[in-house]
C-alpha cells in the first residue's frame, strides 16, 4: 500500500483509527483503506453513522458558540481528531479573535495536520497525548503557554469518551480536568450509547468495532451522567445532541433524535469566577 504524502512515517496503513474513520464519515480524505472498510461496515449496519458524525460536529459548533457567549476565551479540545471545517479555533476565534485553543489527540496524523493548519495561528496549537494521562497534558509546554488555568476554561470531550474502555480511567480523567479548572469553567462531554437501537443491531455494531481493533465502550444515560458529577448541567441537560440548543428547525435530525447514538451535555463548575 502506497503511503500518502500527508501520512507521517511509522504510521501503520493497515490499522484503522477512530480519528480517520470520523474524517471519512465527514467527507474528508485523510483516511486509509482500512479506515474506509470499517466505516462502511458500520454504515451498513447503521446507515445513519455518517450522519451521526455530522450531527456531532454541529453539536461541537453550538457548544463553542455558547461558551464564547458566556465569556470563555480559552479551550482544550481532547480527542480533537483530524481538522475539518468548523473546528474549535475557527468557531471560537470567529466570535472572539483573542480566543486560545489547544487540540489534543493520540493520533499523530490528526496532530500533524492540526499543526500544519495552525502554523500561522499564534493562539492555537496541537499536541499528541492521551486524555487518560491528564498530567501529561496539563504539564505540556504548549498547554502551559496557551491556557491559563487560573481563569475559566472550556474543556471539550466530544466523540472520544467511548474509546476509553475502562470506566474508572474515564471518570478519573474527567475528574482531574474538572478539579484543575476554576469555578466558572465548562466541560462539554458526549458519549456513544446503543440504548436507542434494537439489540440485534447493537450486538452487530459491537462485533464490528471489536474486530476492527478499535473497541468502544458504550455507556448508558445514567453512566454518562456520572461524567457531570459536581457540575451544574446547562439547560437542556444531558440529551441527544440534536436537542442541545438547536439553532433552527432545519438542524440535522432535530425531529428524529432517536437516530443519534448517544448523549451530549455541558456542565459548569459552580462557584464565583
Amino acid at each position: 500500500m502506497r503511503r500518502p504524502a500527508w501520512a507521517p512515517e511509522g504510521i501503520p496503513l493497515d490499522r484503522p483509527s477512530p480519528a480517520r474513520i470520523y474524517d471519512y464519515n465527514l467527507g474528508g480524505y485523510h483516511n486509509f483503506e482500512a479506515d474506509r472498510m470499517v466505516a462502511e461496515q458500520l454504515n451498513a449496519v447503521h446507515p445513519d453513522m455518517a450522519l451521526n458524525s455530522r450531527v456531532l460536529r454541529a453539536f461541537l459548533r453550538r457548544v463553542v458558540r455558547f461558551l464564547v457567549a458566556q465569556g470563555i476565551d480559552q479551550f482544550v479540545d481532547l480527542g480533537s481528531g483530524i481538522p475539518t471545517v468548523g473546528n474549535v479555533h475557527e468557531v471560537a476565534q470567529g466570535a472572539n479573535p483573542a480566543a486560545r485553543v489547544v487540540y489534543v489527540d493520540i493520533d499523530p496524523i490528526a496532530v500533524a495536520h492540526s499543526k500544519a493548519i495552525l502554523a500561522d495561528n499564534p493562539d492555537a496549537d496541537a499536541i499528541q497525548a492521551d486524555l487518560v494521562e491528564p498530567d501529561d497534558i496539563l504539564g505540556h509546554p504548549v498547554v502551559k503557554d496557551l491556557i491559563d488555568f487560573s481563569r475559566p476554561v472550556g474543556i471539550l470531550m466530544l466523540g472520544v469518551m467511548h474509546f476509553v474502555l475502562e470506566d474508572e480511567r474515564a471518570y478519573d480523567a474527567v475528574r482531574t480536568f474538572r478539579d484543575v479548572a476554576v469555578p466558572g469553567s465548562y466541560m462539554a462531554i458526549s458519549q456513544m450509547s446503543l440504548e436507542q437501537v434494537p439489540s440485534e443491531t447493537a450486538d452487530t455494531l459491537r462485533q464490528i468495532t471489536a474486530r476492527s481493533q478499535i473497541p468502544t465502550k458504550m455507556r448508558s444515560y445514567a453512566e454518562t451522567m456520572q461524567f457531570f458529577e459536581r457540575l451544574e448541567l446547562v439547560e437542556p441537560g444531558l440529551v441527544s445532541p440534536p436537542l442541545w440548543r438547536p439553532e433552527g428547525p432545519d438542524d440535522l435530525l432535530l425531529n428524529q433524535p432517536e437516530r443519534v447514538l448517544g448523549w451530549g451535555g455541558v456542565g459548569r463548575k459552580p462557584g464565583d469566577r
